[in-house]
């Protein structure tokens, strides 16, 4: 088992990029299952421009599990608070099933200008607060009437209010200063791509969350042999991530870029290799079940209670990934 009542881990969905039709659906299936099995307590659902809906995906994970969460990434450039609340109740009313919500204020730039929303970046997360307010009071039943810079709505009420076990978890990104002071005001755990545990702050870690890949096995060198299998070099995918560089404002792709200058050796579990290949955002912990574990409860110590997992590979790097925690947590209480 992966996760507990301190220690909350989520798995992530697949994207819709690898292929559509019957073979996705079974891929979603599959994951969702492996992660329920796991211990998770939820799976992040992707949201931007170039993929499938990511609440019919929430849908479609909720039909074929018993307790799994949904985590659905939320952009306010794409519904109207008043819809997004409408699609939570109406999903925790007909399943009894809590979800979680990811609220995105950034992403892709180039999305949002296709859009034609040039919100700039710090101005993105107060329109986010202004969007949890309303979605928060309708889903507690209230009839809103708010008036803000970016929203306002006039004796607004939803069919049926939440009870309140049914209330959604905010997360909310945090690598920016705007992004951790929004994700206080609303009450969101802050989640952001991490940095060593030796460079993380007390202060900022309590009580937020980490976005990290985890490839474990009993000995180093098997661990880190997997790694490079399963992330190759991609000239094409380097030339990709130079490319998102230069047309991106996120906080925390120019950090990521910024330490993936620093090379090291495979001593160290911190890795960016997948991120300078484009093959995923997060930072990835490479090494022995104890290493991992070790630098996991670091991260733990800090104060990080929650961890987003990156897209798992197969149901048993799960399992992999579940001793891991299981030694970290262990190490935590003795």
């Amino acid at each position: 088992m992966i996760s507990d009542e301190q220690i909350g881990v989520f798995a992530t969905c697949p994207q819709s990029r690898e292929g559509l039709g019957a073979g996705y659906v079974r891929r979603v299936v599959d994951v969702a299952r492996w992660s329920e099995e796991a211990g998770c307590k939820g799976i992040l659902i992707y949201t931007d421009n170039g993929i499938v809906d990511p609440w019919l995906v929430a849908q479609l994970v909720v039909q074929n599990t018993e307790r799994l969460s949904p985590l659905v990434a939320l952009q306010a450039a794409y519904m109207h608070p008043f819809t997004a609340a409408n699609m939570v109740a109406t999903l925790g009313q007909l399943y009894g099933r809590r979800l979680y919500l990811n609220l995105v204020a950034g992403g892709f730039r180039n999305d949002l200008l296709a859009l034609n929303d040039p919100t700039p970046h710090d101005q993105r997360y107060e329109r986010t607060c202004e969007y949890a307010e309303v979605m928060k009071r309708l889903l507690r039943g209230e009839t809103v009437t708010f008036t803000g810079r970016y929203y306002s709505v006039t004796n607004l009420r939803l069919a049926t209010a939440l009870p309140e076990e049914l209330q959604p978890g905010l997360m909310m990104s945090g690598s920016s200063p705007a992004g951790l002071a929004a994700a206080s005001a609303i009450g969101a755990v802050a989640i952001k791509y991490p940095q060593r545990s030796t460079d993380e702050s007390p202060q900022e870690a309590d009580g937020s969350g980490v976005r990290v890949g985890i490839i474990a096995r009993p000995q180093t060198d098997e661990a880190w042999r997997v790694a490079h299998e399963r992330f190759p070099e991609d000239r094409k995918g380097q030339l990709t991530q130079k490319l998102a560089m230069k047309v991106s404002d996120s906080h925390w792709h120019r950090q990521l870029a910024e330490m993936s200058a620093e090379k090291t050796g495979e001593e160290d579990p911190y890795w960016l290799w997948p991120f300078e290949n484009y093959a995923t955002f997060c930072p990835y912990l490479v090494g022995s079940y104890d290493r991992v574990a070790d630098e996991l409860q670091r991260y733990m110590s800090l104060g990080f209670t929650a961890f987003v997992l990156d897209i798992p590979a197969s149901e048993d790097e799960l399992r992999h990934i579940g001793v891991v925690f299981e030694r970290a947590r262990s190490a935590l209480s003795s």
